[in-house]
């Protein structure tokens, strides 16, 4: 009898919705997100760090039906009339307190900051995948850290993209 593997995703919600929909110009659906992350990665746990900003509760219900764990930051005012919530230190706290709970790590994101997370998981043999928007707007450090393990979201329009 096979094991069943038991890998999670550790997604910088932010880095992900803005570089679908401004470089890649379509909104992903997170309900087909992680299906695919279910089916592909095998994921038992997706994290979702996200920026809480309180009158969006309703799109954080819908994430949590579709099987994300939700890892909320404070959001602060960015100065051009939005707001920043950086859940970088966040994501690599979460993927290191859960280091002996997983078999791999799947990264979703395109921010170079996660270089050293990346390549401690390479180097490892915990990471199974980086997943990037899109090839072009990827930190450089990123693909030279994760290697061959780099897989990017440009490609999957057709199974992620949210049906109009």
């Amino acid at each position: 009898m096979l094991n069943k593997e038991n890998n999670f995703a550790f997604i910088d919600a932010q880095n992900v919705y803005k570089g679908v929909k401004r470089d890649l110009g379509w909104s992903i659906d997170w309900f087909r997100f992680r299906v695919y992350l279910n089916h592909k990665y095998r994921v038992t746990q997706a994290y979702l760090f996200i920026g809480f900003i309180p009158e969006h509760n309703d799109i954080y219900d819908e994430l949590q039906k579709a099987g994300f764990i939700l890892k909320f930051k404070p959001v602060l005012p960015n100065g051009n009339d939005g707001v920043k919530g950086n859940v970088d230190a966040d994501l690599v706290l979460q993927a290191m307190v859960d280091y002996q709970k997983y078999d791999k790590a799947i990264l979703v994101t395109s921010d170079g900051d996660f270089y050293s997370l990346a390549r401690h998981l390479y180097n490892n043999k915990k990471l199974l995948a980086v997943l990037s928007p899109h090839r072009k707007t990827c930190s450089s450090l990123l693909r030279k850290s994760a290697r061959d393990k780099m897989a990017y979201l440009d490609t999957l329009k057709e199974k992620l993209a949210k049906r109009v």
